[in-house]
């Protein structure tokens, strides 16, 4: 009996961990995504002679940019 109520402490502990750790880890890939990736990306697009898709998507990230920071 013991052991099963230790068992699920443990669970409930660990769990409130690894829902932490992927919250942070979601916020971590998300900043890198944004400010170091696709930046890069777009800069090889241009250098690829892809400037018709790079500029669009620009455009497109621009405007998404602009009304999320109005919300």
């Amino acid at each position: 009996m013991l052991s099963l109520l230790f068992a699920i402490c443990m669970l409930c502990v660990f769990g409130k961990l690894l829902v932490f750790g992927i919250k942070a880890a979601w916020g971590i890939s998300k900043f890198l995504l944004t400010v170091v990736l696709l930046p890069i990306i777009l800069i090889a697009l241009v250098v690829g002679g892809l400037i018709y898709l790079a500029f669009p998507i620009l455009i497109v990230i621009g405007i998404v940019a602009l009304v999320a920071s109005r919300a």
